[in-house]
């Protein structure tokens, strides 16, 4: 997959676009549904799949007195899960006050249209786009009889008669409920970061536990627990288990331990991937871990087979 910063390093280097917009945060399976008809369509028109997204994420830039926006992916996961897909092309666009004015006429005919070449655009049901949110399906379609491109939508995802969106995955994921997440996802929730020695509150406890670095603020963490998990280190695939811990400022820390294996370098990025929750906020019974449990959760983690 090709990344492109902006409009300005793609222009040129993508041919008979099919082409798609949106944030994309998880990654999930309703996404996926669209990227393999982008790639459908490409291949009949012998071009390429495309994604257009935005960074930082739109809410942030209008709206930075919210504190309170949380995201399935940091920019650099959703760039490795897109990657998983075959997307041809992804193209991230610098989101900016300035930016968000522009409506949707211009957003189709002067950046998907004349800078990305769009042949074909697809939509999901219900997108919006441009100022305003201005720009639908309908308008879409309008301008595409009227400017000789494509248009089609695809249906939304459901999975056991429930509709898959990203807001219902950061729900799961914020009560803990972490496969009912990885469903939705069709894949393990992950955290992407470097490693660093755990503070010394698990130094008696079998196994060398290592913190997890969180390097986007907006990135969604799981409620206080013990979780199954696995660490990803290079090509390997590394049985783990993780408890998320939160302190007196409300912050929580990821910290996780091998199995059955050595613990990477310090400062060695890592991807953790999430399987089921163990233990939920329980195991914190007067603030701190409960050691005990901690241990006793361990050897549920080492029965399980994943």
């Amino acid at each position: 997959m090709k990344v492109f910063r902006n409009t300005q390093e793609a222009k040129g280097n993508i041919k008979n676009t099919v082409i798609t917009t949106g944030s994309f945060d998880g990654v999930h399976i309703g996404h996926k549904m669209i990227i393999e008809r982008l790639q459908q369509l490409a291949r009949e028109i012998q071009g390429e799949s495309t994604l257009v997204t935005f960074h930082p994420h739109p809410r942030k830039v209008l709206y930075p007195e919210q504190k309170d926006l949380r995201l399935i992916n940091s920019q650099e996961e959703k760039i490795q899960l897109l990657a998983k897909t075959g997307l041809d092309n992804l193209v991230i666009l610098p989101f900016s006050v300035e930016f968000s004015k522009t409506s949707s006429h211009d957003f189709i005919t002067e950046i998907l249209l004349r800078q990305l070449n769009a042949r074909v655009i697809v939509v999901g049901q219900n997108h919006h786009f441009g100022h305003n949110r201005a720009g639908d399906f309908s308008y879409l379609y309008q301008l595409g009889e009227e400017m000789g491109f494509k248009v089609e939508d695809i249906p939304l995802k459901d999975i056991e008669n429930e509709t898959v969106s990203s807001t219902k995955i950061r729900k799961a994921l914020a009560e803990g409920n972490i496969m009912r997440a990885n469903a939705y996802l069709d894949h393990q929730y992950i955290i992407t970061g470097p490693l660093t020695p755990t503070p010394g509150e698990y130094a008696n406890l079998p196994g060398k536990y290592h913190r997890l670095i969180i390097e986007e603020e907006e990135k969604l963490i799981p409620p206080p627990g013990v979780y199954a998990s696995n660490i990803m280190h290079g090509s390997n695939l590394l049985k783990s288990m993780t408890v998320i811990s939160e302190d007196d400022k409300g912050i929580r820390n990821v910290d996780s331990t091998l199995l059955f294996d050595n613990a990477p370098a310090n400062n060695e990025r890592v991807t953790l991937y999430f399987y089921k929750k163990i233990l939920g906020q329980e195991a914190f019974g007067d603030g701190s871990i409960d050691m005990q449990e901690l241990r006793d959760a361990r050897e549920d983690v080492e029965e399980l087979i994943y």
